[in-house]
């Protein structure tokens, strides 16, 4: 029996998944991953780290990173406590949805993921106070790969569904994407 329900989103290679929940008068269980599942939504690599962030206030905006190759990787996102305005943009090169956004609801009660392909940049607004997500990353943290785009960025526009109550000086201060940006080769 199938514990996933995949759906493709806008952005070729970003999937939607819903786990289902197995339950009765005590509560349920739902499953977070499964590798032979989860290959039908493009996750095809080992989980390499898995981190867990608590965000406190309603509005806060984390993100948008990501990691250049060789050290690129996958993210598997669940959000476990709250509600979450998800977003992936596509950094890969000659994709048709190059530098495009696309984000989903998150939240505990919908049980609901994304799949989150190797050359997109990830990011959150939370919709709620205190909120909890689970990432499933597919390559360890490299300080040197590291990246991410500005959340503000003019040329992303990228629709907060919120006033955005607080954000790090770190992702404030990310530099515009510029003219000349091409994007990522992933292999």
């Amino acid at each position: 029996m199938n514990q996933f329900t995949v759906s493709a989103l806008p952005l070729s290679g970003l999937n939607k998944i819903t786990r289902q929940a197995l339950g009765d008068r005590r509560g349920y269980l739902s499953r977070l991953f499964c590798k032979d599942e989860l290959r039908h939504a493009g996750w095809t690599k080992p989980i390499a780290q898995i981190n867990h962030t608590y965000t406190q206030k309603k509005g806060v905006v984390r993100g948008m990173h990501f990691q250049y190759p060789p050290h690129e990787e996958m993210k598997l996102i669940s959000c476990i406590r709250g509600e979450v305005w998800d977003v992936a943009v596509d950094l890969r090169k000659h994709s048709p949805t190059f530098l495009h956004w696309h984000a989903e609801r998150l939240s505990a009660d919908n049980l609901c993921a994304v799949v989150i392909p190797e050359g997109f940049a990830h990011g959150f607004q939370t919709l709620s106070e205190d909120c909890e997500l689970l990432y499933s990353h597919s390559a360890p943290y490299f300080a040197d790969s590291e990246s991410g785009l500005n959340i503000l960025d003019p040329l992303l526009k990228i629709e907060w569904p919120l006033s955005i109550s607080d954000a790090s000086e770190r992702d404030t201060n990310l530099p515009m994407i510029s003219s000349s940006y091409e994007g990522m080769t992933i292999l």
